[in-house]
């Protein structure tokens, strides 16, 4: 592994601050990990976010195939760097090699697919209206339009994805196809993985000839260094992946400024399941034995973990029994961090704690920094009185949730939003519970039919979004290429010259691109 400094990365340059920030711990030991890591200077914040704002006509102005490229080196230097990352990153965060690697191929893949989106150039929407100075009342003018990049994007990485989901991850990725240069504050908990990934971005920055400041990483406090960054008046918009707390903050800073920004918050979930009558008599035990793969996965640290399964009363038994069986036998494993074993721990026994709560199963206690899995039940006349027991259990433990089906309707209808809601049935059931059906759509941006909701395939078609307080705008995507939407706005050129309109609203679309025009989509030039 190559040594590491513990220092920020400020532009080309790197970090002189001496003040302490932390060490990594290793979960699985307790173990203290070198280097000792330095928080950025309010001099640094505020160096990294001129240089951004200065890279940004610069950036936001290269061809489309240029950006693609450095967005290709980054995945390329990632790869190169994959047996140190496997190293640290399983050190830092307890999570075993293998997912190590297979986020490390997730991240390359998904450099990758916006570098290919933007060379193809599509996602720009471009519009024309041609003119019409016949029109009566009143002539039609030349109206064009197509989306631009907001501005320098501070992005603050996650806990639980040490690469998908912070430096090069998803929401760098696709910020940085939209033309915006990008701010990061590391995450506590893998500052090493952080600063290795960091290299290979600033590395392929300088290779492949991107202006100083499309790129920084910075360390120190969230509600320091992270708070001012989102301040600073030059950033347009805010990427998070964590807790609702924190994305709270941060929309409250941002919303606080002189001028308001967007911030692209993902927070909590509980991803509801609603299981019917046919599939659990067809299936029960098998459904059971898919839920503890889902609800294990990860020891349960995931946004998309199934936190609450609705059940018939009067459904066959074997579901419930089975699951039983299984958590009380499975074993429990090291989580990411003290602080998120603590919660768990801490949101498990309270869901125990209160009145009409059954704790049905629970595997043996694996000790410090370990989640063991856990499963309680309900009614749902308790559940609809009681807004506690709709907490997210940030682990491997879920709630069970018995009624009719009518009242399991109503309950999901006044659920908070979601990121995910799942439903097993038979095709002859989801016709007969249409309504139920409908009151999941309202309240999650992806409905999985005899699935799971753990499992997010990284492609154009993916929503990893949902109303509040699954994220702070259920209209995004912070997974597939919708991604780059949430760091655009349009832009109209009212009977401009052609000579000053982007290439992609040329006459003769020599980008050969999919545009609007007249109401019709055409690559024809004009």
């Amino acid at each position: 592994m190559s040594k590491l400094s513990g220092k920020s990365i400020i532009g080309f340059s790197r970090s002189d601050s001496d003040e302490v920030f932390t060490k990594a711990v290793n979960p699985a030991t307790g173990e203290n990990l070198e280097p000792q890591y330095f928080s950025a200077s309010s001099d640094e914040v505020t160096k990294a976010v001129d240089l951004a704002e200065k890279a940004f006509p610069v950036y936001s102005n290269l061809p489309a195939a240029k950006r693609a490229e450095f967005l290709r080196k980054i995945a390329e230097l990632i790869e190169e760097a994959g047996d140190a990352i496997a190293e640290r990153g399983v050190q830092e965060s307890g999570l075993p090699e293998a997912r190590m690697r297979g986020e490390t191929g997730r991240t390359t893949g998904q450099l990758r697919m916006f570098a290919a989106l933007i060379e193809e150039g599509s996602w720009v929407d471009a519009r024309i209206e041609k003119a019409n100075p016949d029109r009566e009342p009143l002539p039609k003018p030349d109206l064009r339009s197509m989306k631009r990049p907001l501005g320098p994007v501070v992005v603050f990485c996650a806990s639980n994805f040490p690469l998908a989901f912070s430096v090069a991850g998803g929401d760098t990725a696709s910020a940085l196809a939209s033309g915006c240069p990008v701010l990061v504050k590391a995450h506590h908990s893998h500052p090493g993985v952080a600063e290795i990934v960091g290299n290979c971005v600033d590395q392929a920055a300088r290779d492949t000839g991107m202006p100083e400041g499309v790129f920084s990483l910075l360390f120190g406090g969230g509600r320091t260094i992270g708070v001012s960054m989102v301040e600073a008046p030059a950033v347009q918009a805010v990427g998070f992946t964590g807790s609702r707390s924190g994305g709270t903050a941060l929309m409250k800073a941002a919303a606080g400024r002189q001028q308001p920004i967007p911030v692209y918050a993902e927070m909590s979930a509980v991803n509801p399941v609603v299981l019917l009558p046919e599939a659990l008599k067809e299936r029960g035990e098998a459904i059971a034995e898919g839920m503890l793969t889902s609800l294990t996965m990860g020891v349960g640290q995931f946004c998309t973990n199934p936190g609450l399964i609705f059940v018939p009363s009067d459904a066959d038994p074997a579901f419930k029994q089975k699951l039983a069986s299984l958590v009380a036998e499975a074993a429990g494993a090291c989580m990411l961090n003290a602080g998120i074993a603590k919660a768990f721990k801490e949101s498990t026994a309270a869901i125990a704690a209160i009145d009409g709560v059954e704790t049905v199963a629970t595997a043996k206690d694996a000790g410090d920094n370990c989640g063991s899995p856990a499963v309680f039940s309900v009614s749902v006349e308790k559940f609809l009185n009681n807004s506690d027991l709709e907490a997210e259990m940030f682990g491997p433990a879920t709630l069970i949730v018995e009624g009719t089906v009518e009242e399991i309707e109503e309950a999901v209808s006044g659920l908070e939003g979601q990121l995910v809601g799942t439903v097993h049935g038979t095709e002859a059931e989801i016709k007969n519970y249409t309504s139920l059906v409908k009151a999941l759509e309202g309240r999650c941006g992806r409905l999985v039919f005899n699935g799971f909701p753990t499992g997010v395939d990284v492609c154009h078609a993916m929503v990893h979004g949902g109303p509040f307080p699954a994220t702070s705008d259920g209209r995004s995507s912070s997974v597939g290429t919708m991604a780059i939407d949430r760091f655009c706005r349009p832009v109209a050129w009212q009977a401009f010259p052609e000579s000053q309109l982007p290439e992609e609203l040329h006459n003769s679309n020599p980008l050969k691109i999919w545009r609007l025009v007249d109401g019709e989509r055409s690559r024809d030039a004009l």
